[in-house]
């Protein structure tokens, strides 16, 4: 059973930067793929980035050129350097992942999520 914890959220002013992880745990498969979700309050839940096993990384034009999505792969944590954060960006932040031999980055089955990290940017 695959667990997720994201961390690293808070509250900054506009113009500033957080760094989100996600770490993972009780996978059996080296090979994944994973995405940062995130929803604000009476808004639709949006993926923002997303990064695979092999290094492979796709960003939502809202956050490209701001967010950079990376991993460790020692480990199996995926964080998210979010700069020049704008109020817009508040909202809670998930991750999800589907660990798996078949994991793809444009097919990812996201079966597993965290419990978020809320982001506030005033």
């Amino acid at each position: 059973h695959v667990q997720l914890v994201e961390s690293g959220g808070g509250s900054v002013q506009a113009g500033g930067s957080l760094r989100l992880s996600c770490a993972a745990s009780g996978y059996t498969d080296n090979r994944y793929c994973m995405a940062w979700f995130r929803q604000a309050p009476g808004k639709e839940r949006e993926r923002v980035a997303r990064i695979d096993s092999v290094g492979g990384a796709s960003y939502e034009d809202s956050v490209r050129g701001r967010f950079t999505v990376s991993k460790d792969s020692a480990d199996k944590t995926v964080y998210l350097q979010m700069n020049n954060l704008k109020p817009e960006d508040t909202a809670m932040y998930y991750c999800a992942a589907e660990f798996s031999p078949h994991a793809s980055l444009f097919k990812c089955h996201y079966n597993d999520w965290g419990q978020g990290t809320q982001v506030t940017v005033s």
